[in-house]
């Protein structure tokens, strides 16, 4: 029997299942966790053919969870062509984008017109822009890519009143978590300056960030979530990639079995739901902590 993970008390933290659009299965299980007030919010894939039907169930959480963008560059194929990019109509894998990106190789008006799409993209079809803005593996702050993903950004009406994630974190809580470890500073070095460049724009940012796996099924999920949730930033957001599998899933992602342990242990996790932030809506700014 897995063990049951005890989030210890402090203050609130945005918890955010990644990935609502990838599978069907997926979504359900993000949706059944948002109904059983286990999280604060989750970030949509607007790219795959699922999107269009997905995205009309979620207006009926929006009191329960923030709802944002996943901005997909390295998964299956971009919404229209990206010549450069993608030129065979498939999207680069996060290491070969994360070596033409740090090459200066990527096109930033390409890149910011693939990432208006997307934002348009989520509109369209849930009838509200994103609360947030984050990237599907982090792609988004890569060094050369942030810049396309900015200008984007401040150019789509309301854009003040987004919050756009940060992956990095403060050294010192980084190693007081004692989980994976070197995949947080690894991202953290990647995302360097990514947080001034996003402010310098106007744009909001998470202050803390945790949540990292190595999705190895031998190890209890209960453990990295309670770490997740210690040494807190001031506005602290922390991932997490609950769902169900099935063969959607399967043919996009190499994390699977993953999905379903996460998903049992948030929906079992001991003094969650009172650590979690819940959105707002009466608020002009969602991004205060509304019960800190």
């Amino acid at each position: 029997m897995s063990p049951v993970a005890i989030i210890p008390a402090g203050l609130p933290i945005i918890l955010c299942a990644d990935d609502y659009g990838i599978s069907e299965a997926v979504s359900a299980g993000i949706e059944e966790l948002a109904d059983a007030g286990r999280l604060s919010a989750t970030s949509c894939m607007v790219t795959f053919p699922e999107w269009p039907r997905l995205a009309a169930r979620l207006a009926g959480l929006r009191e329960r969870i923030a709802i944002g963008l996943h901005i997909n560059l390295t998964v299956g194929a971009p919404l229209r062509p990206m010549p450069k990019l993608a030129p065979a109509g498939v999207l680069p894998s996060i290491g070969a984008l994360t070596l033409t990106g740090g090459r200066g190789g990527t096109d930033t008006a390409e890149l910011a017109t693939e990432v208006t799409r997307q934002l348009n993209q989520f509109a369209l079809y849930t009838g509200f822009a994103p609360d947030f803005v984050d990237g599907h593996q982090h792609a988004h702050v890569l060094p050369g890519v942030r810049k396309g993903v900015l200008a984007a950004l401040r150019r789509f009406g309301g854009a003040q009143l987004l919050l756009v994630r940060d992956p990095s974190d403060d050294l010192a809580r980084i190693i007081k978590r004692g989980v994976c470890r070197t995949k947080a500073m690894q991202i953290a070095a990647l995302a360097m300056g990514f947080g001034k460049a996003a402010r310098s724009a106007g744009l909001m940012t998470n202050a803390g960030f945790s949540g990292f796996s190595d999705f190895d099924p031998q190890t209890p999920y209960a453990d990295e979530l309670r770490a997740g949730f210690t040494e807190p930033g001031p506005l602290h957001l922390m991932m997490c990639h609950p769902g169900h599998v099935d063969a959607e899933l399967a043919a996009r992602d190499k994390v699977t079995e993953r999905r379903e342990q996460e998903y049992a242990a948030l929906m079992a996790a001991d003094g969650l739901t009172a650590r979690l932030w819940r959105p707002d809506r009466a608020r002009a700014m969602l991004w205060e902590p509304a019960n800190a």
